[in-house]
């Protein structure tokens, strides 16, 4: 059992960035791919990002480029940092854990385990 936790959500405005944190706990961290997701109001939940526990990184298309994904096992978190905020990456922010190791299947919401509370991103234009 992995228990989640957001938080480094805020209002920021368009141009700026925020860095947002996942703390987990529990037990074997370091044996979980570790993945951000978001919702903006009235859409699906979307993939942002997925770091391996190699620390291997996989991006969506809308984010390459403006956000970092990083982990550190020894404070058993997950870190993203987002630069250059739109907009469009209004939503609120969720962390979640998987224990698959396919890219094919990484931006799939099922194949994770357990998720945290979500945290809200604002960038205003």
């Amino acid at each position: 059992q992995v228990q989640l936790v957001e938080s480094g959500g805020g209002l920021v405005q368009a141009g700026g960035s925020l860095r947002l944190s996942c703390a987990a706990s529990g037990r074997h961290f370091s044996a979980y791919g570790m993945g951000w997701f978001r919702q903006a109001p009235g859409k699906e939940r979307e993939f942002v990002a997925h770091i391996t526990r190699d620390g291997g990184t996989v991006y969506a298309d809308s984010v390459k480029g403006r956000f970092t994904i990083s982990r550190d096992n020894a404070k058993n978190a997950v870190y993203l940092q987002m630069n250059s905020l739109k907009p469009e990456d209004t939503a609120v922010y969720y962390c979640a854990a998987t224990l698959t190791d396919s890219y094919v299947s990484l931006s799939t919401t099922g194949v994770y385990l357990y998720w945290g509370p979500g945290t809200q991103v604002t960038a205003s234009s």
